[in-house]
């Protein structure tokens, strides 16, 4: 019995049916990337120039054709992100596909994503693009380096607090908005993301209301470097690491943040709720053991730093 890559449930196939469905009801099966991971880094370099998405990690565009029941690479109009395996970090993919389900699993609206198999049998993610709708429109989106007059060299150099405002200026309902943040930030400290940088935040503007746009780019980092010493990509309360619970539900949540009690007090909930179902995800994920005994080990601890 195989497992399927997009739902991470038994299947007889590569893929699930409910796990093709979710990609399009009109496909009866999906063909590997004709790349292997190396060859995708390297079409990722290639077309950097001619192709809207940027950044450090390598990512292809692709649209998915029904004719040919494949994600099909290509320079503009893409409605898919790919990410093939790293030539530097072991299971980035994995990693990342994981983690954001698991966002899912603790409320935080995300995109489809799932695992696609390469050429030479690696695994690839891929992220459906959620500010593309109809045929070639897109939603306004932008992100909180741009909305800050930041760049990608200066995308570290701000603080959690100073996101507030952003928020507060730009939203349509800042107080919804803040809450979602709250919420993104107990998340990425519990699952050792200590890379969610200015150009991880964006705003998106949906008929006609503006607030945070679906979250991507959610991953542990800390377990792929190994040797992580920060602990927040920007500071909170001043600090990168030794972060405590003070820090986030009294300091960052009711100071900063002024959520009401009751407010956090639910988040709090949600967090302790959602604690079996986040270890459920690790055990059936894609990683290897090694991986899931890390990504396990690192959230209890974080459990218990947060909730005793």
């Amino acid at each position: 019995m195989n497992k399927c890559p997009i739902t991470y449930e038994p299947c007889k196939d590569k893929y699930s049916k409910s796990g093709l469905a979710k990609l399009s009801p009109r496909l009866t099966h999906l063909e590997d990337l004709p790349f292997t991971s190396q060859e995708q880094r390297r079409e990722a370099a290639s077309r950097a120039a001619k192709m809207s998405i940027q950044g450090v990690q390598p990512k292809l565009s692709a649209k998915l054709s029904i004719k040919n029941q494949a994600l099909e690479i290509v320079d503009s109009h893409g409605t898919f992100i790919i990410k093939p395996q790293s030539d530097i970090f072991y299971q980035v993919p994995e990693n990342e596909d994981l983690t954001m389900k698991m966002a899912k699993s603790f409320g935080i609206e995300v995109p489809l994503t799932g695992l696609i198999y390469s050429k030479d049998g690696s695994f690839s993610y891929f992220i459906k693009r959620f500010d593309r709708y109809a045929k070639n429109k897109k939603n306004h989106l932008e992100d909180f380096a741009q909305l800050t007059g930041n760049t990608r060299d200066t995308k570290y150099n701000w603080s959690m607090e100073k996101l507030i405002p952003v928020v507060e200026d730009h939203c349509t309902f800042p107080a919804l908005e803040k809450r979602k943040l709250f919420r993104r930030t107990l998340f990425c400290f519990l699952t050792g993301n200590e890379d969610m940088h200015l150009k991880n935040f964006s705003l998106i503007t949906r008929d006609k209301k503006v607030e945070l746009s679906p979250a991507y780019d959610l991953l542990n980092s800390t377990i792929s470097m190994n040797n992580a010493v920060e602990e927040m990509a920007l500071p909170i309360a001043g600090k990168k690491s030794k972060i405590k619970r003070e820090d986030l539900f009294e300091y960052f949540g009711r100071d900063r943040l002024k959520l009401t009690q009751k407010t956090i007090d639910s988040e709090l909930q949600n967090l302790i709720d959602r604690k079996d179902d986040l270890e459920y995800l690790i055990s059936i994920s894609f990683l290897s053991e090694e991986m899931r005994d890390k990504y396990l080990d690192l959230i209890s601890n974080r459990y218990n730093r947060l909730i005793g």
